[in-house]
């Protein structure tokens, strides 16, 4: 395989994209396994007093995640992340308001690799948010086994993320000021597996969750459709029904995180690595879908309600797709 290498003579800026998406999939792929290694390597030196202050703090403050996390406004105000999203670049777009005085759930699709448009717009405010949606705050779901990782879980919090769980969302939905909306990305890790250039398949044909927990809050339900989200990455073949597909689910179902064997370009050239290619991502956000409260749906209020987000979220998808590089004879499909 010929390597093509990046010219020397790239921009300054250009270059500090390049270190802070470099930083960015770091922090996916190694930062949450480095804290662990640092938190047990500590205890074996003179500095194991550091692991069993923190230890004490960890047991003090392990509601917070729970309980609305602990973000500092400073870290999503960090020149890294517009760097970040100028490395792509990402753009967050409005198309209807939001009512500061209530709660709303956000459905996320597609999933992607890394999530690159939900992280950059919901955990940072290098796209604008509050700008463009006043009076409100962004919270993303993340998968709580990395809420239970030494050092890294207050990383993440910081950044405003918060567990994916029931009493997590449900914490920031039920309070009573309104102004919070949390961010679901509804296909979750299994949804990684068939992200890819060209991929329009979401799994959200049973997944439900979301609806009913919109439901049981009165949350409007905000369908966000991230075009380009499965273009900066490239993935081998894993059809479902193959050995490596068997293999990644099976991992999936034992670990909770999804396993993609991803690939794009590297930091000084752009024939392979783990860098995702500069493709852009547009999130857009749609119209609120009413939810009236019910604290006990039924099934089948919970099958309406989810019906009609599909139906919103495809109206959204055809309404948009031509002005971001979808071919007119794309559409959604489900599983």
């Amino acid at each position: 395989m010929k390597v093509q290498f990046a010219p020397l003579n790239i921009p300054r800026t250009r270059r500090l994209q390049t270190a802070a998406v470099l930083q960015w999939v770091f922090s996916f792929l190694a930062l949450a396994q480095c804290c662990y290694v640092l938190f047990f390597a500590l205890i074996f030196t003179r500095f194991w007093l550091i692991s069993v202050l923190y230890a004490t703090w960890w047991f003090i403050d392990r509601d917070t995640p729970s309980h609305g996390g602990r973000r500092l406004p400073f870290m999503n105000n960090l020149p890294l992340w517009k760097y970040l999203r100028d490395y792509f670049p990402v753009k967050l777009v409005k198309t209807a308001d939001l009512d500061p005085r209530l709660n709303y759930v956000f459905g996320f699709h597609p999933h992607g690799v890394l999530v690159a448009g939900a992280f950059v717009n919901f955990c940072t405010l290098s796209t604008g948010f509050l700008q463009l949606f006043p009076g409100m705050t962004p919270f993303l779901l993340m998968l709580p086994l990395w809420f239970r990782v030494p050092f890294f879980r207050d990383y993440i919090l910081s950044g405003g993320l918060i567990p994916s769980d029931k009493e997590s969302a449900s914490y920031l939905l039920r309070r009573p000021e309104g102004g919070n909306v949390v961010v679901i990305a509804v296909g979750g890790a299994p949804e990684a597996l068939d992200a890819r250039p060209g991929a329009f398949t979401l799994l959200l044909a049973n997944r439900k969750g979301f609806v009913k927990l919109a439901i049981e809050h009165g949350a409007p339900l905000v369908p966000v459709f991230s075009f380009g989200e499965n273009e900066v990455f490239d993935q081998l073949d894993n059809p479902r029904g193959t050995w490596l597909r068997w293999l990644q689910e099976r991992l999936q179902k034992m670990m909770g995180v999804s396993l993609p064997l991803f690939h794009a370009r590297g930091v000084f050239q752009y024939s392979f690595g783990l860098i995702p290619y500069r493709k852009p991502i547009f999130t857009v956000v749609g119209k609120p879908i009413k939810v009236e409260r019910n604290e006990k749906p039924t099934e089948e209020e919970v099958d309406a309600l989810h019906e009609l987000y599909i139906e919103e979220l495809c109206k959204l998808f055809e309404e948009h797709k031509g002005k971001y590089g979808v071919p007119e004879d794309k559409h959604l499909s489900f599983i």
